[in-house]
């Protein structure tokens, strides 16, 4: 095949020759433009399902082509095998069979993927045999592959060379050869089983089946993996082949002998790797609880590599000592409550219980110099969970003995937490120390899960230690040994109820004692102290001692994220007990944010710390704090809003108005009122009785400066659309006042220049302001505005603009959802707005077309309440359901599916006998939506699609079958009644 000699593109009626795939595939390869290999692609799929394939596949596999058209030969095949088998008589089975049989033995010398592509495709021949037409698959084809003998040799295993050359591995007639092709046919055939589509009881009979086909298998693995003439290459396969059928559910009683032949093959450094992920697989099946005796026999055999792995650990061997963990921890992990149960066996399972406790601790600094001791963590919330669970008499007897090894384990996690030196950890690789957050976070929620088996016992276990080390006189203890101590603390106090425990207020008082030297154990005082929030608030006296280390924190740039997310804690924890640190903390978070000392998430943080702090503040002091607080911000976006725009301006201003909006986030007067048990204030058209809406009042004319020159700039607007967005879902009602001049000016900014950001704040205005009568007027002419302003650019196109049609489809939806009376207005074109909303249906975005499919689902529970809209829906309905079958038909992608499913329910719940006709009205069309079904496909969709008034399920089944068999893939193994 000549790369240069590359085509145009196919043409979609091309007919499916051996020519025509050959040149589909040179076009596939060796085009280097995009879009036409793509072309391509899509003819080969459609290629592969024509009855042709069955006829071109074979010469595709002929000897002399490229090993690309020989892949995709098998491949065809194996598709047409898989997903077509309807299409042959039963009498051409056989001869299906030994012309595959065939080809796998042509190519049992290679190439490799088309050696597999083959066996897969045997595999699947055999699926849709057994047991009927071909009862012994298994023996047929060790027989099949026995080396060529003379008529006198007897018969057996297929035999192996000691040491094939490359000559004899690839003669197809050498036993090394034929061996290898059989352990591959054997590998794929459950593996096949498992990737399947089949129905229940298909599934249930060719398990029993390949079960039964275990007991040829088994002995020939066993022969050949004690052979001593067995090559490497031979017994890797053997290994893999165990793998595949322990996946599905051979029992471990019947294969007890073949898997300690894996444990030995451990000893073989080029097998390691294989037997490891082998005996994990079979350890790891559910199945195995069915053979008890077979179980129990693995905790020894599993016992036998402690001292090779000890003698690993010692040396760093991260390879062997990693491969041990997982087999041990396969073991105990998966059967923890069937070797409890063994309770002649305890010291046992102990035994292996004490062993993944070393896995958990071995030596070294995780990921940098060991990766093992991870695997383990899940284990020990198993082991928690079934002993919790065993009848109270043995549970009983049980905890006496594992207490004592979760105390074990608590200072195991303590010491596998610990930072290693400043100077190592310096050299550390950024991905290294993510992963080692990652891993600390990880042994944090442990010992959160193993503080409910000790409980308080080991709060006073971890207190008594860390005031010993704290209080020594020596001043002799490591800062790894106290920030341990302090994360074991915080672990259990992030989550778990500390507020009884009698340890917690010597904590507190050992914490300002703490002599802070590097910014490791600085970061985990911060972090504990914001654990302990819920505590301090039921105990404000000991605010005093604590808050100052926060605010001291909050000035350093290397504490930025613990500092302020304990500070922010603390503001919503404590709020109402800072009325006396008020003035400090004002003082303290407007110094850091002049000074720019914290990022901008961090300055976020901050800035709902503070909102949270001011609504627990009396009413009257709020608005001199709010103004002093803001005026300096207020006075920088000033001087920016003189300023011609520029990059720098920009991001200026996008900052200080995303710290605006991160205060009003917070910044919530109605919950402080409920908290104190005392009655919300009535709603007053009075802005004085709220400081954010007097304080926005007061900078709207600079808000309006500023969108004046930042007009066309969407990130500037989405800033300032989020100002108010946050006001208005922190304030609600309470956000009255604003109404009016905000509706103006957005609807200013919309016809200007439409952003998404505009429709998206009007929705939520809709959704609160929409049913007062006060501003149903200002709201409306909102609506009724942007409205206008985007159907005139649906005229002009917005297939570039998802965003904006999105919001749209979202807004609108809103208004059916809580004022369809806006709908009444004279000055709404709602025939154009239906038309819109169907033309969305239409858009490859997924967030567009949900969007879309929620405007119509709100719309037509209410078509028949609203004149206008019943109007034209009753005109245009037709157009909608046709939209929707063409979309449904292949021409929107088959993911959007169940969105357009949605739609055809709601009309099916609330416009039946419309829904009728216009789908009889449309399917009349031969070719509509798809020429790939036939009349009486139609007809079935028809009347299942009708049928189901309740069940949306039900509905998404009936149309996604229907779309798969307009697209000509129903044959993918989907269940289908049509």
């Amino acid at each position: 095949m000549d790369p240069a000699g590359t085509a145009g593109a196919i043409p979609a009626d091309l007919p499916f020759t051996v020519e025509t795939v050959e040149a589909a595939l040179q076009q596939l390869y060796f085009d280097p433009d995009m879009e036409q290999k793509n072309v391509a692609q899509r003819w080969l799929t459609g290629a592969q399902s024509s009855p042709q394939a069955w006829h071109f596949c074979w010469a595709l596999l002929g000897p002399g082509k490229l090993p690309e058209i020989q892949f995709f030969g098998a491949s065809t095949l194996h598709t047409k095998i898989s997903r077509h088998w309807g299409d042959l008589q039963a009498d051409q089975h056989q001869s299906l069979q030994n012309q595959l049989l065939s080809h796998v033995l042509r190519f049992s010398s290679g190439p490799r993927m088309v050696l597999t592509r083959l066996c897969v495709a045997l595999a699947s021949l055999a699926l849709n045999l057994i047991p009927q037409a071909w009862p012994q698959p298994v023996a047929d084809l060790v027989r099949a592959f026995q080396p060529e003998k003379d008529p006198g040799d007897a018969g057996g295993a297929p035999a192996t060379s000691g040491s094939p050359d490359a000559r004899d591995a690839r003669d197809p007639r050498s036993p090394h050869a034929r061996c290898l092709v059989l352990l591959e046919l054997l590998t794929v055939l459950p593996e096949e089983f498992q990737s399947s589509r089949l129905a229940q009881p298909r599934r249930g009979q060719l398990r029993e089946a390949l079960a039964g086909e275990w007991a040829v298998v088994c002995p020939l693995l066993r022969q050949l993996l004690q052979s001593q003439d067995s090559p490497e290459a031979v017994k890797e396969r053997v290994l893999r082949c165990l793998s595949s059928w322990s996946a599905i559910g051979v029992e471990l009683g019947e294969s007890q002998g073949l898997v300690q032949d894996c444990f030995a093959a451990l000893a073989s450094a080029e097998l390691f790797d294989t037997a490891v992920e082998t005996i994990v697989n079979v350890l790891s099946q559910p199945d195995c609880q069915r053979c008890t005796e077979a179980l129990v026999g693995m905790v020894p055999v599993v016992l036998g590599l402690r001292e090779r792995l000890e003698a690993a650990a010692r040396s760093g061997d991260m390879e062997t000592s990693h491969g041990i963990c997982r087999i041990a921890v396969a073991l105990g992990e998966t059967h923890t409550r069937v070797l409890l149960q063994q309770v002649d066996q305890w010291q046992e399972y102990l035994a292996l219980v004490n062993m993944i406790l070393f896995c958990t601790g071995i030596p070294g600094h995780y990921p940098v110099s060991e990766t093992t001791s991870s695997l383990t963590l899940t284990f020990w919330y198993t082991l928690q969970d079934d002993l919790l669970m065993l009848e109270e008499d043995r549970q009983a007897v049980y905890l006496r003995v594992y207490r004592e090894v979760y105390f074990q384990l608590v200072e195991v996690l303590l010491q596998k937490s610990h930072y290693p030196s400043e100077e190592e950890y310096a050299c550390w690789a950024p991905d290294d120390k993510e992963q080692f957050r990652i891993y600390r976070v990880d042994i944090s929620d442990t010992l959160m899960y193993v503080y409910e088996m000790l409980g308080a016992e080991l709060l006073s276990n971890l207190y008594d230690r860390l005031g010993r080390l704290v209080l020594s006189p020596e001043q002799a203890a490591v800062w790894q040994d106290i920030e341990a101590l302090l994360f074991g603390f915080q672990s259990i106090a992030e989550t778990i109820d500390v507020n009884y425990s009698d340890v917690i207020p010597g904590l507190i008082g050992l914490i300002p004692r703490i002599n802070i030297s590097n910014v490791m154990l600085a970061d985990t005082v911060m972090y504990t102290i914001g654990s302990l929030a819920e505590w301090l608030a039921d105990h404000p006296v000991m605010l005093a001692n604590i808050l100052p280390m926060v605010l001291q924190g909050l000035a350093k740039p290397e504490l930025s994220v613990s500092s302020v997310s304990t500070l922010k804690r603390i503001c919503r924890e404590c709020q109402h007990d800072l009325g006396p640190y008020v003035h400090d903390i004002i003082r303290v978070s407007q110094d850091v944010l002049m000074k720019d000392i914290h990022k901008s998430s961090q300055c976020t943080w901050l800035m709902q710390g503070l909102g949270f702090l001011l609504s627990s503040q009396p009413g009257e002091e709020v608005l001199g704090s709010l103004q002093a607080f803001l005026s300096p911000h207020f006075q920088r976006l000033d001087t920016l809003a003189q300023h011609q725009p520029s990059p720098a301006n920009k991001l200026s201003i996008i900052h200080i108005l995303g710290l605006l909006s991160s205060l009003f986030t917070t910044l919530d007067f109605n919950r402080h009122a409920e908290s104190l048990d005392t009655p919300p204030p009535a709603c007053s058209p009075t802005p004085l009785h709220n400081p954010v809406v007097v304080v926005l009042q007061q900078v709207f004319t600079l808000i309006q400066t500023i969108l004046s020159k930042w007009l066309n700039d969407s990130e500037v607007v989405e800033a300032v659309c989020g100002v108010f967005e946050k006001s208005v879902r922190t304030l609600l009602h309470g956000f009255g006042p604003m109404v009016p001049q905000l509706s103006a000016m957005l609807g200013q900014i919309y016809c200007a220049y439409p952003q998404s950001s505009a429709l998206d704040l009007t929705r939520q205005m809709v959704h609160i302001f929409a049913g007062e009568r006060e501003f149903f007027s200002p709201i409306q002419g909102l609506v009724e505005m942007m409205t206008a302003a985007t159907l005139a650019i649906f005229q002009q196109g917005l297939r570039d603009h998802p965003d904006i049609v999105d919001s749209f489809m979202q807004l609108h939806a809103q208004i059916f959802k809580r004022k369809p009376d806006l709908y009444l207005s004279e000055h709404l074109d709602v025939s154009s707005l239906f038309y819109c909303g169907v033309m969305s249906l239409k858009f490859p975005e997924t967030a567009t077309v949900r969007s879309a499919s929620l405007f119509f689902t709100e719309l037509l529970p209410r078509f028949k309440d609203v004149p206008p809209v019943g109007a034209v829906f009753v005109r245009e309905g037709k157009f909608l359901v046709k939209t929707l079958l063409q979309a449904v038909g292949g021409e929107a992608p088959s993911s959007l599916g169940d969105h357009f499913s949605e739609v055809l329910f709601s009309m099916n719940r609330n416009c039946l006998s419309l829904l009728a006709q216009w789908l009889e009205e449309t399917l009349r069309d031969p070719a509509f939506p798809s020429a790939l079904v036939t009349g009486e496909h139609k007809d079935a969709f028809r009347q299942r699609l009708l049928r189901e008034q309740t069940n949306k399920r039900q509905v998404k089944e009936v149309v996604k079958e229907f779309s798969l068999l307009c697209r000509g893939q129903q044959g993918a193994g989907y269940s289908t009644q049509y």
